[in-house]
């Protein structure tokens, strides 16, 4: 039995030993009441150092000398006044320090960057110099405005999370620390799984309604890692087996909970899923077949196909994938029933493009209303991007999914 397919067994064991318990929440998810909707606030590349001694990068020149890493805190605090999300998701690079940690030899680290660069010409998520002197610091002033909007909030790490001061398991440990936040370290009862910050999150139906205890909207955290640590392949790091396993159970289990009495429901509440590097299959699109813009030269995704994206099919409930890692592409692609999503850079010491304005993605998933004017399922997933100039504009707002569409697909 080769190494991948014997990490997939273990987990397999593991989860059907101990069950797919989840954390017990401090606060559960739920649709509004009102408007029969739950938002959610996408937040990718933050790329957060030391706040207002840490300067901006690829802004036009009149902006320069009183931008600084506020300024992605003012547009957090901006968004979050006009779209009342109820969760925020962050994808990835919170602290920003290239103190690398080498996992594998140096000179392979250094061969791996290489093929980064080569890949594209500017790799903004390596900005070389000391810039996050305190990562524990840099987190907490970076998620400062989730945890004071008292919305709840979940994590999932980017590829660099890992290169100030704390380890990898350390960032995530220290998110899950924070106040309201979601997040998790790992799913509860699966003891052998790749990576840190993968977890799922339900979002229950309305207060008061049939469906008050089913999970409508089903929520996949995974971490897509930072780099291979295989020497013969350069390049980024992919989403194991182990984690595909997790992903498969998960899925089903909450198929079955759906599908279960009371109030059995058909076929499955759909997914979304978050992680930091995007899948190799975003690369299927052209400007014909997708919505928004794609500025980058090539798709910075892992060199290996794990195959996550079939696994996604298979399971048939995710319908929108949402990543970050390439800061000018922002678009949204159909690909076999899934949509595939960048948020677009949101923070102002990334790398960007001078005039194209920093981004943030929204996501909002509407309920149906029965003739006597209960909630009851979800209709559709809706998405658009708010840019951060003097309107906070709205752009490129599609239907990701609708219900009825589906349906009349089956």
């Amino acid at each position: 039995m080769g190494a991948a397919a014997a990490a997939a067994a273990v987990v397999l064991v593991a989860f059907l030993c101990c069950g797919a318990a989840q954390v017990q929440q401090q606060r559960q998810l739920r649709f509004d009441g009102r408007r029969g909707e739950f938002r959610v606030l996408q937040v990718a590349d933050m790329h957060f150092a030391d706040g207002k001694t840490t300067p901006c990068e690829d802004v036009l020149p009149q902006q320069m000398a009183a931008c600084s890493d506020l300024n992605t805190t003012a547009f957090i605090r901006r968004v979050i006044l006009a779209e009342k999300p109820d969760l925020i998701v962050f994808t990835g690079l919170y602290p920003n320090s290239p103190i690398l940690c080498f996992f594998v030899s140096p000179l392979f680290h250094i061969l791996t960057l290489i093929y980064i660069h080569q890949k594209k010409k500017k790799t903004g998520d390596n900005i070389f110099g000391f810039d996050a002197t305190d990562a524990a610091a840099s987190m907490n002033a970076a998620f400062a405005p989730a945890v004071s909007s008292n919305i709840p909030w979940a994590a999932v790490l980017g590829n660099h999370d890992q290169e100030s001061t704390l380890s990898r398991q350390g960032v995530m440990k220290h998110i899950v620390g924070m106040k309201n936040t979601l997040s998790q370290v790992n799913p509860t009862g699966v003891h052998v799984i790749d990576g840190y910050g993968n977890y799922n999150l339900e979002v229950r139906g309305v207060q008061g309604s049939n469906l008050v205890n089913k999970s409508l909207l089903n929520l996949y955290f995974l971490d897509s890692g930072d780099y291979s640590t295989v020497p013969s392949i350069p390049g980024y790091g992919w989403i194991k087996p182990s984690q595909q396993v997790w992903f498969q159970h998960t899925s089903s289990k909450l198929k079955r909970s759906y599908t279960n009495k009371p109030h059995p429901q058909k076929g499955q509440a759909p997914g979304l899923a978050y992680f930091h590097v995007p899948l190799p299959e975003y690369s299927s699109f052209d400007s014909s077949n997708f919505t928004g813009e794609k500025l980058e030269g090539a798709i910075s995704s892992p060199t290996v196909n794990s195959g996550f994206f079939t696994t996604m099919v298979e399971s048939g409930d995710v319908k929108a994938v949402f990543t970050g890692h390439d800061h000018l592409n922002d678009f949204c692609g159909e690909l076999t029933g899934i949509h595939l999503c960048y948020a677009g850079g949101f923070g102002y010491h990334a790398y960007g493009k001078a005039g194209w304005a920093r981004r943030a993605r929204m996501v909002v998933a509407s309920l149906e209303k029965s003739d006597k004017g209960s909630w009851g399922e979800v209709k559709s997933i809706k998405t658009w991007k708010r840019l951060d100039d003097e309107h906070l504009t709205a752009i490129d707002g599609q239907v990701l999914w609708s219900k009825s569409f589906s349906r009349k697909g089956m």
